[in-house]
């Protein structure tokens, strides 16, 4: 069973990987957006071999489903230029402390996990998911509640934005 879980995560980690290179190295906001939508399955992926459905469902459901096609939206109301400011190709340097903030901050990570070893693993507590409603609908409820209506106004901001640019032209 061991075996099996190394496969698995080695598929997701590969499906992860290669949704986030489509995603940032496409010229095509479509495409980066199709591999942003691999990489958040593959999240979900990672989701359930931590045992944890839910988790699992709510990345689909929140960032696949609703987040994706938010961005999707945004990109098909907005008529990019084909000769905008970054249609042409970057100049080197840019390439070169894109790669040097990539590797620093995983070096220093790498370092300290492989200098500092974790002392004792804990067991979390199990948490049921009526646990978890009760403490957002509960505890949590104002801001389960303002974090939607940041969402909303962020829409309707985005909304309100293109109409203004569409109703200039």
């Amino acid at each position: 069973m061991e075996v099996m879980a190394k496969v698995a995560f080695s598929v997701y980690t590969l499906i992860i990987l290669g949704g986030s290179i489509v995603a940032v190295s496409s010229s095509s906001l479509v495409r980066a957006l199709v591999g942003l939508i691999t990489t958040l399955i593959g999240v979900a992926g990672m989701y359930m071999l931590l045992a944890t459905p839910f988790m699992a469902f709510m990345q689909l459901l929140i960032y696949v489903g609703a987040v994706s096609v938010l961005i999707f939206f945004a990109v098909m109301l907005t008529r990019a230029e084909k000769g905008g400011d970054e249609s042409g190709a970057a100049p080197m340097k840019t390439y070169v402390f894109g790669l040097a903030a990539t590797i620093a901050p995983a070096a220093v990570l790498g370092w300290l996990v492989m200098t500092r070893p974790v002392e004792s693993i804990a067991v979390p507590a199990e948490v049921t998911i009526k646990q978890l409603g009760l403490e957002l609908m509960g505890s949590y409820f104002l801001p389960f509640e303002l974090i939607s209506v940041i969402l909303m106004v962020a829409m309707s901001g985005a909304v309100l934005l293109t109409w203004e640019k569409r109703g200039k032209r």
